[in-house]
């Protein structure tokens, strides 16, 4: 794929300015939803382009609108910006260089669903692209791109931003709503779901940055032109955020249904010198660990593939690159760590589960465990699965599993035996 469509300020300089992105048919799929279309037209058009949650579940996102009631008001939309997956950094990119396209994106996704305020959640990190985001809002009343009766019509539109303190837990969608409403930051039990009882319990859509940055290319182009990039199931372009152990760590936007050999040997060049790759890790630390053999370097990474030959997520596709200078027990203990840290501890399973794991892999990284330690490791997170009040624990639990199952020797070159 020659075009960038998400990273096009890479081709444009100072896209970030509202007069640049103006010069580049910016707005223009807005004003031509507003001034042309009906909500129900956009939201069509977005479920034809067959465009997937680019947040790590890929769920439809035209079908994910229809969920919103007609018969409830208001309705709002809420961008997650929160972005506190280990190895993702593909949002940052947008938000500091291309924040208009997003925004265009969250306005007609507003549009669709007849939404008169939307709201951007950002990570308590990221105070500094709020700030800017803030100025962008302000460019946009100015030119009379937000507001009251939009382009002389009856729409009505004001977008907020919101910062979060930095939980890795507001990235959930309804632990995000509460904070949004100034509570505890916490999962909420489900149902019922956000596009009935959401923000001020509300229907509410959520969407990642990246899945509202492809909405007005769609708009302007059409759906059919959407699907010609990518494949079928999964169409469209995807950023895919490489890090690791990788000469070229970044941002590269390309195809869904790339392989993972191209990505890192083609564009991310290839692992350091000296070394070979061991491991990947397809959705950053919330994804199994997968042995880098020839099957799944030659995978496509899009979101049937992935999860149907390497029984892996693609999730955001934060791809980190493992070569063989790393223990993986050692990653392991890195990753439950974090979620250990991260949890919010509203759920005994998670809670409890994430202590005792970081507890293990301590041990085994330190040299203190034995062999029993390993299985006991393993046991324990096969105990957590699938009873988490949300993703969070079953994430903690991916690369345990995996790794004690498909690294076991690494393991044990750390225990007691």
């Amino acid at each position: 794929m020659s075009e960038l469509i998400l990273l096009r300020h890479r081709e444009i300089p100072n896209l970030d300015q509202l007069d640049v992105y103006q010069k580049h048919d910016g707005f223009s799929a807005f004003k031509k939803a507003v001034t042309g279309m009906q909500p129900l037209d956009v939201l069509n058009e977005v479920k034809a382009s067959g465009l997937r949650g680019r947040g790590g579940a890929g769920f439809p996102t035209g079908i994910k609108w229809s969920f919103i009631p007609n018969n409830l008001w208001p309705h709002y939309v809420v961008a997650n910006a929160d972005e506190s997956e280990p190895g993702t950094f593909k949002d940052r990119e947008i938000l500091e260089s291309n924040p208009y396209q997003f925004l265009e994106g969250l306005m007609l996704a507003s549009f669709a669903v007849q939404a008169n305020d939307a709201y951007v959640y950002f990570r308590g990190e990221y105070w500094q692209m709020a700030q800017k985001l803030d100025a962008c809002i302000e460019s946009l009343e100015k030119a009379g791109l937000l507001g009251e009766k939009l382009f002389d019509g009856s729409y009505s539109l004001r977008l907020h931003t919101h910062m979060g303190a930095g939980a890795y837990i507001c990235g959930e969608e309804t632990a995000l709503l509460e904070s949004i409403e100034g509570k505890l930051g916490q999962p909420r039990l489900r149902p019922p779901f956000p596009a009935t009882f959401g923000l001020f319990g509300k229907p509410t859509v959520i969407n990642n940055v990246e899945t509202l940055a492809n909405i007005p290319p769609i708009i302007d182009r059409g759906s059919g032109w959407y699907r010609s990039i990518g494949t079928e199931k999964s169409p469209g372009p995807k950023i895919f955020s490489l890090s690791g152990c990788v000469n070229k760590p970044g941002n590269y936007e390309l195809p869904l249904g790339t392989t993972f050999r191209e990505l890192i040997f083609t564009h991310g060049g290839g692992v350091p010198e000296g070394h070979t790759i061991k491991a990947f890790m397809s959705a950053g630390a919330s994804s199994v660990i997968v042995p880098a053999d020839d099957k799944a370097l030659d995978t496509p990474m899009d979101y049937e593939s992935t999860q149907n030959d390497l029984n892996a997520p693609l999730g955001s596709a934060s791809v980190i690159i493992v070569d063989d200078s790393v223990n993986i027990a050692w990653l392991v203990n890195k990753t439950v760590q974090f979620f250990k840290h991260e949890s919010c501890g509203k759920c005994t399973p998670c809670r409890e589960g994430t202590y005792w794991m970081s507890h293990l892999t301590r041990r085994i990284a330190t040299g203190k465990a034995d062999a029993d330690d390993i299985n006991l490791l393993d046991t324990v997170a096969k105990q957590m699965q699938g009873k988490c009040l949300c993703a969070l624990g079953e994430f903690s639990t991916m690369a345990v599993t995996s790794g004690v199952q498909k690294f076991r020797s690494d393991f044990e070159q750390l225990t007691n035996r």
